[in-house]
């Protein structure tokens, strides 16, 4: 190796090093749009920028906004924003790592599934499935969409996760298996029902806790209140299976996700005896997203663990060979 290889070589592995932060800051940042995306959607500000999708009112900068378009400019800037971080990350994994790795493969996913997340947003928009709209259509579309954004997250926090390149535990988690496939697909569902009981509470809000109730079982309610309960039940399973997958894994991914499960639990009864204030609903909807951050990391490590190295797996000659005659 020249001398002057040497700090170029230097720099590539300093990049490399630095690569797991900045991906860790692109799932950070994907948590701030979901939470503004979120308050859109509370305040019924979806239609802030009319029936014109991705431009606001037909211009790129808004001129004398109301409220409702300055909430959803917003949305609509950081979701720019994040996908600019995201072509950044899929460039720079792409750059960093060989052909083949799993990083890879999560990043290119999470350029496919940010596509898909800006279609669906346009769908919303352009088919006015936003404010007031309380039609099965809409409803079936604020599952798909949030169902979609769940996936996002996932495979962004995937790529930060393999990035690390953390030594994993030795031990087998096979047992594990069924616990953690179990474990992702309640949680999905208890994001997509949650969407549309929080849709519910913003679209017809009680004025109690009786009432709300009481309008969850009445053969009068709108169907988007009647279907309410899904998402409790779905919580259940949900938290059950997650108990399950945490037994069987132990160790600090465990207890990540045991508390982030409990907190959930108690910021849920709590968004339903305040009556879903909009406030709550971030705040319970920041748990959900980090309680999915730490599931999500928990079934890679149980679904995808780590390959030990070719040095580390092979006899100590044949490595040893294998080192000397790529030198």
């Amino acid at each position: 190796m020249s001398r002057s290889a040497a700090p170029s070589d230097r720099a590539t592995t300093l990049l490399s090093r630095i690569l797991p932060a900045y991906a860790a800051l692109v799932v950070g940042f994907m948590v701030l749009v979901i939470l503004e995306g979120a308050i859109v959607r509370a305040t019924g500000s979806g239609a802030g920028c009319g029936n014109h999708w991705p431009l606001c009112n037909g211009d790129f900068f808004p001129h004398h906004p109301r409220l409702a378009t300055i909430i959803e400019y917003t949305h609509r800037s950081m979701t720019g924003l994040c996908t600019a971080l995201v072509a950044g990350l899929i460039t720079w994994t792409f750059y960093a790592r060989p052909r083949g790795d799993r990083a890879r493969r999560a990043v290119v996913w999470s350029g496919v599934l940010l596509i898909t997340e800006a279609l669906l947003g346009a769908i919303l928009v352009k088919g006015g499935y936003v404010e007031h709209n309380a039609s099965n259509m809409r409803v079936f579309m604020q599952s798909i969409h949030f169902t979609n954004t769940m996936l996002l997250l996932a495979a962004i926090t995937l790529t930060w996760w393999w990035l690390r390149d953390r030594q994993q535990p030795s031990r087998s988690f096979h047992n594990a298996i069924p616990a953690a496939w179990l474990a992702l697909a309640a949680t999905i569902l208890v994001g997509a029902s949650g969407s549309v009981a929080a849709l519910a509470d913003t679209l017809f809000p009680s004025t109690s806790l009786r009432t709300a109730l009481l309008q969850d079982f009445s053969a009068g309610s709108p169907l988007l209140v009647r279907m309410r309960w899904i998402h409790p039940a779905a919580a259940t399973l949900g938290l059950a299976c997650a108990l399950w997958l945490a037994f069987q894994l132990r160790g600090t991914l465990a207890r990540w996700i045991i508390s982030l499960a409990c907190a959930q639990v108690l910021l849920g009864v709590a968004d339903v005896l305040l009556l879903a204030p909009t406030w709550m609903q971030v705040l319970h909807l920041l748990g959900a997203d980090l309680y999915w951050i730490a599931l999500v990391a928990a079934a890679a490590t149980v679904l995808a663990p780590q390959r030990q190295p070719l040095r580390e797996t092979l006899p100590s000659s044949v490595a040893t060979a294998a080192s000397t005659e790529a030198a």
